[in-house]
């Protein structure tokens, strides 16, 4: 059984995306339908395809733009495959990419996808000042110890975990100063590593309530359909099969943290043996080969990709 996953943050890479423009109609459809949603008509304005495919890199990781292009090129790569007749049983995608699942699962349009997730990207990024949140990778512990470790050094503060990765990978948010002292406290407690990450904002904590709040009616709003594909999301691992369930999922994403080893096992519950990430880069594919050893999982994100998917989803 085959389940497409798709990427989130952190994959994007200037250049992503243009190679299956050039060798695929459907791909370059894909870009000028994304375009056509990204653009506000504001003069001088890059495209969200020439930003995908040229850069510069420090536009594309504008949280802003960064959300929509990961989005855009992964729908791309989506459409390649069902032209080849890949066809997947469950989808799920990592944070944003839960939405790049949607749109392969007929949930919502990629127009509808592209305008949303770039709000999205400037709702996160505007609920927390510059400077005043943080997030860092806790090595070589578990859920259990982390979520302990940010209980005892929160002192009134946010700080919780936001990406529970796999084994010995979580991710902690909060504002700068619980994080420091929840990733020291990790360590005491056993943690290998506590690493501090460049990002832009404390995604999938607490903080990012007032984000939650100004997406949710949008996303309520949608024209969204029952998706085609079960959508495993990332709030509680659970199959969305309505439309109601898999828009409710993604409110509840902005401000939970992301079950990715939660999600990953349940595919394997339902009988998922090849996972094919779908779009830039291949950060979930190290992820799930960590849950699931006896996985067999490739990567989709150029033409290059395609012969290794073609065997892998017919043996």
């Amino acid at each position: 059984m085959i389940a497409f996953v798709f990427p989130g943050q952190n994959s994007q890479k200037a250049g992503m995306g243009r190679d299956l423009a050039e060798a695929y109609p459907v791909a370059r459809e894909t870009f000028a339908e994304a375009d056509d949603a990204f653009r506000t008509g504001a003069s001088g304005e890059a495209s969200l395809s020439s930003l995908c495919f040229e850069g510069p890199e420090d536009q594309l990781a504008l949280t802003e733009i960064t959300q929509p292009a990961i989005l855009a090129t992964s729908t791309a790569a989506y459409r390649v495959l069902t032209e080849h007749r890949i066809v997947p049983a469950f989808v799920a995608g990592h944070s944003l990419g839960e939405y790049s699942a949607n749109v392969a699962a007929g949930t919502m349009g990629v127009r509808d996808a592209v305008a949303l997730v770039r709000r999205r990207g400037r709702y996160m990024q505007e609920a927390v000042p510059v400077g005043t949140g943080a997030m860092a990778a806790i090595l070589g512990s578990d859920l259990e110890t982390v979520t302990r470790a940010c209980l005892e050094a929160a002192e009134g503060e946010v700080v919780s975990p936001a990406n529970v990765n796999g084994p010995g990978q979580i991710v902690i948010a909060g504002t700068v100063a619980a994080v420091k002292r929840a990733s020291e406290r990790a360590k005491a407690l056993g943690a290998k590593r506590a690493i501090p990450l460049s990002v832009s904002a404390p995604f999938h904590c607490a903080l990012m309530a007032p984000a939650a709040e100004r997406l949710a009616p949008e996303l309520r709003a949608l024209d969204a359909r029952d998706p085609r594909i079960p959508v495993v999301a990332n709030v509680d691992a659970e199959p969305k099969r309505d439309a109601s369930g898999a828009i409710e999922a993604l409110v509840r994403q902005v401000s939970a943290p992301v079950q990715w080893d939660a999600v990953v096992r349940r595919l394997a519950s339902e009988g998922v043996t090849t996972y094919v990430e779908v779009g830039p880069g291949t950060v979930l594919s190290g992820l799930i080969k960590k849950i699931q050893a006896e996985a067999h999982v490739v990567s989709f994100g150029s033409p290059a990709d395609l012969p290794s998917v073609v065997t892998a989803c017919s043996t």
